[in-house]
């Protein structure tokens, strides 16, 4: 059994592993950073680079049929399963790449491969070969997808959104069990692809909105263009070697059996803190096991011990978890003199057509009477029409007294764009009549946001009716 004493130990290479690893060494500490699996981040290996992969064969599929409402005609289009997954394998491959030759750049030192567990709150053991002694340690562990109870026992016919992108063709038809932001990009994509999709949600939620307006105009978009069916039940699963039967059932007690050849579980991602023995820590740990933590430093408890990235489950999304693998690295390094780290503006985006994006305080966390909302429908939206993207809904949010921009929620055309901007006016605390002081080219969709924003400051000053037609339509306006 070997023995290494370090200053610092990471225990995870994804994205809040490496940036907490760079940030500790950045003090001039002995780091070490420990992974029990393949190199690669969950983003590039199974996570936001081969979805985007899989929806933009998706969307120029989708633009081929799109093309004659244009006046533009081409010919039967035939998509290729076995070129599509090609290409989204081989590029993947590629971006997994880029991160492998990153931590291969580490000295070998500091690389320790196998799956750690504490011993006790400042010793850990690596698989049985080596035991760590560190005064600090950062968790970065990540997230695993899960398979809800009612889809296990259906063996190979079950599958991840990890197993997608390791098809060599795609298949006749998938249920996607799951409404939040995994089930619909991958389910729409699919479907655009030519695969029979359903996509099973238990709820009536949607990706992560919580804004009702909102929430039913995205419905609205989806459910018009593929068989999104909410408020359904999973009662049962029979799998076989040629697919799997699978009994629904809707609200009303009505119940469906279908035959699909894969069942996608796309419910959620479970935070893997199961296998580290956190039992050990003395840490104090909440209802799914995962330490209680100071989100502006990153530290459990009082303890030498932080956490970051997927593995605490606060904000799941790649640039949170730089972010705060940056803040533990750095806490780490400088322990004790813990500094509060930056936390940005929260901004979550789904990439489905039209696009859902959140940003700022979420309406379900605004307090009623503190606030109004502005409002712009895309369907008379100038550019948006121009483009036939025009669906949707954008609620801005702005706070009486203030005026300060507090959050929006979105389903609209490049609401990754919009999103971007919102979320930059959110952390630099801008007020309404602040954005609108800012230039706004004609025609962009972006005029869209600017007809939110003028809704918005009347109601903030006067309380007045809503702005009932598109201002950005006509030009000069």
């Amino acid at each position: 059994m070997d023995t290494l004493t370090v200053d610092v130990a990471v225990i995870g290479a994804g994205t809040a592993g490496l940036a907490a690893y760079r940030a500790a060494k950045s003090h001039g500490k002995r780091a070490v950073l420990i992974e029990g699996g393949p190199y690669g981040t969950t983003c590039a290996r199974v996570g936001c680079m081969p979805s985007k992969l899989l929806i933009a064969a998706a969307d120029a599929a989708h633009a081929i049929g799109l093309a004659p409402a244009f006046g533009v005609h081409a010919g039967t289009p035939r998509i290729d399963g076995k070129a599509v997954m090609a290409r989204v394998r081989n590029e993947r491959d590629r971006f997994v790449d880029f991160v492998v030759q990153g931590v291969e750049k580490m000295p070998p030192a500091d690389r320790l491969r196998g799956h750690a567990s504490f011993l006790d709150a400042k010793h850990l053991q690596v698989d049985r070969h080596t035991t760590v002694m560190a005064d600090r340690i950062v968790i970065a562990t990540g997230s695993s997808a899960q398979i809800p109870p009612q889809l296990q026992g259906a063996g190979k016919r079950v599958l991840v959104n990890d197993d997608v992108f390791d098809w060599p063709d795609l298949p006749e038809s998938v249920a996607v069990v799951g409404a939040g932001v995994i089930g619909l990009e991958l389910g729409q994509a699919l479907h655009r692809l030519g695969v029979r999709v359903a996509i099973i949600g238990r709820d009536g939620k949607l990706a992560q909105l919580s804004d009702p307006a909102v929430r039913a105009a995205a419905i609205a978009c989806l459910a018009g263009e593929m068989d999104l069916r909410l408020h359904t039940q999973v009662v049962s699963l029979q799998a076989d070697d040629a697919g799997v039967t699978l009994c629904s059932r809707d609200r009303a007690g009505g119940e469906r059996s279908e035959r699909y050849a894969y069942v996608l579980a796309a419910a959620g991602r479970t935070p893997n803190v199961g296998g580290l023995g956190l039992q050990h820590t003395g840490l104090a740990l909440d209802m799914r096991g995962v330490p209680l933590f100071d989100a502006r430093t990153m530290q459990c408890g009082d303890s030498s011990i932080f956490i970051a990235g997927d593995a605490d489950q606060e904000r799941p999304v790649l640039h949170e978890a730089a972010d705060q693998g940056r803040i533990a690295g750095d806490n780490a390094g400088r322990y004790p003199a813990l500094h509060p780290g930056l936390r940005r503006t929260p901004l979550n985006i789904a990439f489905t057509d039209p696009q859902i994006a959140m940003v700022g305080i979420a309406h379900r966390d605004l307090k009623p009477g503190t606030f109004a909302t502005g409002r712009v429908d895309f369907k008379d939206q100038g550019r948006s029409r121009v483009m036939l993207q025009n669906r949707g809904l954008l609620h801005v949010y702005g706070e009486f007294g203030t005026q300060r921009l507090l959050g929006a929620e979105l389903a609209g055309p490049r609401a990754e764009h919009l999103a971007h901007l919102l979320a930059w006016a959110c952390q630099n605390r801008m007020t309404i009549p602040n954005m609108l002081e800012m230039p706004f080219y004609h025609p962009v969709i972006e005029e869209g946001l600017r007809t939110a924003l003028r809704d918005l400051e009347e109601k903030l000053l006067h309380g007045l009716p809503e702005i009932e037609h598109c201002t950005d339509c006509t030009p000069g306006m």
